[in-house]
């Protein structure tokens, strides 16, 4: 193996983080949120994928991002005027940008009917500008020739390590040769910040701040990139220094030996970022002094292996197991309660559980990439039917197991589609019922309990539930005299094949969308709700576990088996009285808690397992809430406890079991079988009465 494909791996890796910082960036230019440091963070991520890609002679990606940077320049130069097309012209290009490092990455050709369209916007906004630019960037080793040319100006650079500089193994004396090797420069360095107490000196302190007056640059980019990786560990200023010298005939070469430093002790002559210049004395190029906004805080990251992960998570599965074997061996043991095992068993369970939620925070990543994702989803979706929309997202930071994130893409990349194309008004539909013509659509995400909780609401007419109730019909999915809920005609926005689009375009009308979605969620263990009001819009909630790896259970007996219920779903547990429950029809069984009548379902009778005999009022009713009804009752035989257990897949040892969701490992060795509630209840209806019905006998 060579080390060709890992360095590309990581150039493709190090993108990643590059388009993220570009999104941000052009989501708050967009906003109006910008400041000149973060048009210039924007550019410095196009520079920096367009100089890497160079490298690897993807010239595909080098000239969509030399145009895009160009135009950038231009912008932060001040020579463009910020307007709605411009940004929105941006916006495009940085999705384009994305789209063409993906397509490399994949090694397959870029899709010229995006790439095209987006390069003739961004050259009208260059016009004949952009010819100066042209021989910026030749990747190739070549000799530069110092000869004859015109004065340039030189550039002040104003650095000071912060703590995190240090921490992160970086030496300034690197930097300080990176930038002497630009041209003549000259190095100031003030120490007046060192504390005076040697006992109170910090190691690792950001004490010292260096000046350097580099002469001849025609432009920072040079100094840009040495400071490309080190920007937000350190307080940075680069501004055009001022020169009265008389015009030099050629360009000197870099010293061979060190520029001399100065220390200074008087802060008299502090340079640039001290005082503000004055717009006359310093191009719009110049970047804000560094405590003009707050700098950005970086932690370090490790890249990892993600195979090496998941062994270790299975080891973890693999203690847990363990521990929950040694416990029930002592259990069996009978010891007295006062014997130290059960206090050493106490803190090997409080070990194990510190070790598996550090294990499981390894993979857990923000949903920030999903759902800048999903911004581009919505301009597209936009764009392609017409519509004004403003997407509003919330919780990014909010952290899920990796593997939910890379699923949840399909799902909810559907469900904006939806949104957008059968939710949101039209600009002249929503003024003729009083609304903004814009349209808000908010994607918000946040952790509840053991789950998280994503939400895609939009304020536009809400669900039809009455059309969708005749297409359902019409289609054969419901009777012609079946009554349903409002929850239940919403469901049917699931079934395969529903679609109330009236013809088929490139956003919908085939019917797969929101099939496509419950079984994608469905498959992540989770579950979605339906919320719509007439008028006002629809709101689709998610909800997913956390981790797909470990989950906390109830261990229930069912028939003589023992099984696992995921706590996730459980609102509370029940010994009925014989008041509580009432009979319906032959069989069936109600249970009436709150004013309101709930179906029972016997586990073991869905299940096939031959019943016991037993009347409900000696079993245990578990109250379950899931996406088939609001609430119903799983009646089990008993309840042993609740434990974390380590999920294993059937599919891949046995294959799909209905109602069956996966299996664990007990502390005895024996397997059991973990319990899907959403499965178990499909076939389940809701009985909401606030008086008993006619047709109900009291149990």
């Amino acid at each position: 193996m060579t080390s060709a494909p890992s360095i590309l791996d990581t150039f493709f890796e190090e993108c990643e983080d590059l388009i993220v910082a570009l999104t941000e960036g052009l989501t708050e230019m967009r906003e109006g949120e910008a400041d000149d440091e973060t048009v210039n963070a924007v550019f410095r991520s196009v520079h920096s994928i367009k100089g890497a890609a160079g490298a690897f002679s993807l010239d595909e990606l080098v000239g969509f991002a030399h145009k895009f940077e160009t135009v950038l320049d231009e912008l932060r130069a001040h020579r463009l005027k910020t307007d709605d097309n411009l940004l929105r012209v941006l916006q495009r290009a940085g999705d384009v940008l994305a789209d063409l490092v993906e397509a490399a990455r994949d090694n397959i050709p870029a899709n010229r009917d995006q790439v095209d369209p987006v390069l003739n916007e961004l050259q009208s906004f260059l016009g004949d500008a952009d010819d100066e630019h042209e021989e910026e960037f030749v990747f190739e080793a070549m000799a530069l020739d110092f000869g004859a040319q015109p004065v340039q100006a030189g550039y002040r650079v104003s650095f000071k390590p912060n703590h995190e500089f240090y921490a992160c193994g970086h030496d300034p004396l690197l930097i300080l040769k990176a930038l002497c090797a630009l041209g003549p420069a000259q190095i100031t360095v003030d120490c007046d910040a060192l504390p005076d107490d040697f006992a109170a000196y910090d190691w690792e302190g950001g004490y010292l701040r260096w000046v350097v007056e580099i002469d001849d640059l025609g432009n920072d980019l040079g100094i840009l990139e040495i400071f490309q990786f080190v920007d937000d560990l350190c307080e940075l200023s680069v501004t055009p220094r001022e020169d009265d010298a008389e015009p030099q005939d050629e360009i000197a070469p870099a010293p061979a030996a060190p520029p001399e430093i100065v220390v200074v002790n008087d802060p008299a002559p502090t340079p640039a970022p001290a005082t503000a210049p004055t717009p006359d004395s310093v191009p719009q190029t110049a970047i804000p002094k560094a405590d003009s906004k707050p700098a950005k805080r970086s932690a370090t990251s490790l890249r990892v292996d993600p195979e090496r992960v998941d062994r270790l998570i299975n080891a973890v599965g693999e203690l847990i197991i363990n521990q929950s074997v040694i416990s029930q061996r002592l259990e069996k043991a009978k010891l007295p309660n006062s014997s130290e095992l059960f206090a050493d068993l106490d803190d090997y369970k409080l070990l194990a559980r510190e070790i598996q939620e550090g294990v499981m925070a390894i993979r857990a990543q923000p949903v920030k990439p999903l759902f800048q994702r999903m911004l581009r989803i919505a301009r597209e979706a936009a764009d392609g039917t017409g519509k004004d929309v403003a997407l509003l997202t919330d919780g990014e930071n909010t952290e899920v197991d990796k593997t939910v994130v890379e699923r949840l893409a399909d799902p909810l990349t559907h469900m904006i589609r939806n949104a957008i194309d059968h939710g949101i008004e039209s600009p002249a539909q929503r003024k003729a019922v009083g609304k903004p013509a814009q349209g808000v659509l908010s994607l918000t995400a946040r952790q509840r309990s053991g789950s998280i909780v994503i939400e895609i609401a939009d304020d536009g007419a809400g669900l039809n539930r009455k059309r969708i109730h005749e297409i359902a019909i019409k289609k054969g999915l419901v009777a012609g005299d079946a009554v349903l809920s409002e929850q239940e005609i919403d469901q049917l926005l699931f079934a395969p094949g529903f679609s109330t689009a009236a013809e088929v375009t490139n956003l919908s009308g085939r019917g797969v969308g929101m099939d496509v979605v419950k079984t994608a969620i469905t498959a992540l263990g989770g579950r979605v709700a339906i919320a719509s009001m007439p008028g006002k819009g629809t709101t689709f909630s998610i909800t997913l576990p956390l981790t797909l790896a470990v989950m906390d259970g109830m261990i229930i007996n069912v028939g003589g088996q023992t099984m696992v219920v995921p706590i996730s779903s459980i609102l509370e547990s029940i010994r009925p009285n014989a008041a509580d429950l009432s009979r319906i029809g032959l069989n069936g069984e109600l249970l009436r808690i709150r004013g309101e009548y709930v179906p029972i379902i016997d586990l073991a009778d869905r299940l096939g397992q031959p019943r016991d005999g037993r009347s409900m009022t000696e079993r245990v009713l578990l109250l379950i809430q899931t996406e088939a009804v609001p609430q119903c009752a799983l009646a089990v035989d008993d309840i042993y406890d609740q434990r974390q257990v380590v999920v294993k897949s059937m599919l891949g040892n046995y294959g799909a079991i209905a109602g069956i969701s996966g299996a664990t490992i007990l502390g005895d060795g024996k397997i059991a079988l973990i319990i899907d509630p959403d499965a178990i209840a499909q076939n389940a209806r809701p009985l909401n009465y606030e008086e008993e019905p006619a047709h109900v006998a009291a149990g």
